[in-house]
C-alpha cells in the first residue's frame, strides 16, 4: 500500500517556539511518508537555533515570497481560472468566510491569491494531501487551496485562542470542509464540537502532539533548580513565576530560575527580575539539544500559564524524569496527574505555586516518583512515534475511504 505524499502548512515554519511541527514530520517522513514543508511567511533569523531548524527552512516553499514574484502570480491565477467554476467557488468561499468589514475582505481576498500560489505548487509537486496546523490564516489558506486544486486537506486545531474568536475564523466551515481535524486533547476537540455542526463531529479526532522520550536524560534531583521554557508573553504567567521566586528566595538562597524563550515581554519580565539578581536567568531561544540538556539539570519544571492546549514542553520534562507544576487549565490534566507526575495549582495564585515549588524542593525522593510516573505517561500517550502513526493512519485511512476507528479503539 502506498502512503499518501503530504504537503504541510503553517505560517511560520520552522519557528523555535514549535518544534513539535517538526518532531512530527520527521516522523511521518521516518514511516515513509514524502512531507513537502510550506510556510506563509519566512522564518525570522532568531527562530533557526540549531541545524534542525535550519535544515528545514532551506527546504521549506515560502508563499509570500514567491506571491511577490508577478509572473509566479498571475500564472497560479491563470492556472486555476480555466476551470472557472472551481475558480468562482473558491472565489465565493473566500468571500463568503471573511471577517466583516473591509478589511477582513481585503485579507481573505489576499489570501485567495496566496492560495491559488500554494495551489499551484501542489500541483506540480504531486501532493495527495495538505495539512496544516494552527487554524487561523494559514488555515484559511489551506481551505481555499484545497478549494481551488481539489486536493483534500485536513487541519491540527491546538486552542486556546483559536477558540476566543471561532466566528473571525470560520473554525465551524473549516472543520465542515476539512476531511479530519486531529485535535491535541479531548477538552481540545469539545470546544470544536460547540462550534462544528454535529454533522462533522465524527471526523474530529485526538491526536496527541508528542516529543521521543528516549532524546531526554533522567535529571539528577539533587539542587533546587527550577525551570520554564515557553514564549515570554502575557498567556504565560511568568510575573507569577517571578513572584513565587521572591517569596521562597530568604527561604532558598540557592534556589534558580532558567527561563528558555523570548517574547514581547522580555524586557518587562528582565526589569521584575532584577531585585532577584543571580536567581533568575534569561537564556532566549535555544536548541532542541539545549533545552534537553537543561532538562537533564532540572529538579522541578513550572509553566503557571493563564490558557493553554497541552504544552509540549510539560512533555519534555516529564521525558526527563522532571516533576512538574503547571496550572489546573484546558488540556493540562490530561497529561499531568495531580500527586502523581506532578502538581497542578489554580492559575493566577503566586502564593500556591509557591506552596508547590516549596513541596517539591522539599523531597527529592518524591521528586524521583513523581519523575517516573511522568515519563511512563509521555512514553505511554505522549510518544510522537506513535502519535505520528495514528495520523498516518488517518491520512491513509481517509484517502482510502475508509472512516479510521476513534483513538480509544486504536490502543
Amino acid at each position: 500500500m502506498s502512503l499518501p505524499k503530504l504537503a504541510y502548512l503553517t505560517g511560520e515554519y520552522p519557528r523555535a517556539s514549535d518544534t513539535f511541527i517538526q518532531r512530527e514530520i520527521a516522523a511521518l517522513r521516518d514511516i515513509g511518508h514524502e512531507v513537502l514543508t510550506c510556510s506563509i511567511r519566512t522564518t525570522g533569523a532568531e527562530h533557526l537555533v540549531g541545524p534542525e531548524q535550519r535544515d528545514e527552512h532551506a527546504r521549506t516553499f515560502r508563499v509570500l515570497s514567491a506571491a511577490k514574484n508577478p509572473f509566479r502570480l498571475v500564472k497560479a491565477q491563470l492556472r486555476f481560472a480555466l476551470t472557472p467554476l472551481r475558480y468562482l467557488r473558491a472565489l465565493k468561499l473566500a468571500w463568503g468566510t471573511a471577517p466583516r468589514g473591509i478589511r477582513g475582505r481585503a485579507y481573505n481576498l489576499a489570501y485567495f491569491l496566496e492560495a491559488a500560489v500554494l495551489a499551484d505548487r501542489l500541483k506540480r509537486e504531486k501532493i495527495d494531501h495538505l495539512h496544516n496546523h494552527i487554524a487561523k490564516a494559514s488555515c484559511t489558506v489551506a481551505m481555499l487551496a484545497s478549494e481551488l486544486s481539489g486536493i483534500p486537506y485536513s487541519f491540527t486545531i491546538h486552542g486556546p485562542d483559536i477558540f476566543f474568536e471561532p466566528a473571525h475564523w470560520r473554525i465551524d466551515e473549516k472543520a465542515a470542509r476539512a476531511r479530519f481535524v486531529a485535535c491535541i486533547s479531548d477538552y481540545c476537540r469539545s470546544q470544536l464540537m460547540c462550534f462544528a455542526d454535529p454533522a462533522h463531529w465524527d471526523k474530529l479526532h485526538v491526536v496527541h502532539c508528542g516529543i521521543d522520550p528516549d532524546r531526554y536524560d533522567t535529571a539528577p534531583h539533587k539542587g533546587q533548580v527550577l525551570l520554564f521554557v515557553g514564549r515570554l508573553a502575557g498567556v504565560k504567567g511568568v510575573p507569577i513565576l517571578l513572584d513565587a521566586v521572591a517569596e521562597l528566595a530568604p527561604r532558598y538562597p540557592g534556589l534558580r530560575l532558567a527561563l528558555i524563550g523570548d517574547g514581547p515581554d522580555r524586557a518587562a519580565l528582565e526589569e521584575r527580575a532584577k531585585p532577584l539578581g543571580e536567581q533568575v536567568l534569561f537564556l532566549g531561544y535555544q536548541s532542541q539539544d539545549a533545552v534537553a540538556e537543561a532538562l537533564s539539570q532540572t529538579d522541578v519544571f513550572v509553566l503557571p500559564s493563564f490558557a493553554e492546549g497541552v504544552p509540549v514542553v510539560l512533555m519534555e520534562a516529564m521525558a526527563a524524569g522532571v516533576p512538574v507544576i503547571a496550572t489546573r487549565i484546558a488540556g493540562i490534566p490530561e497529561l499531568v496527574s495531580h500527586w502523581e507526575s506532578g502538581l497542578l495549582v489554580p492559575p493566577g495564585d503566586a502564593h500556591a505555586l509557591s506552596e508547590a515549588i516549596e513541596q517539591m524542593l522539599g523531597s527529592a525522593d518524591q521528586r524521583r516518583v513523581m519523575g517516573a510516573v511522568g515519563r511512563a505517561t509521555v512514553e505511554a500517550d505522549f510518544n510522537i512515534h506513535i502519535e505520528a502513526l495514528r495520523l498516518s493512519n488517518l491520512f491513509t485511512g481517509y484517502g482510502d475511504g475508509e472512516t479510521p476507528p476513534k483513538r480509544e479503539l486504536m490502543e
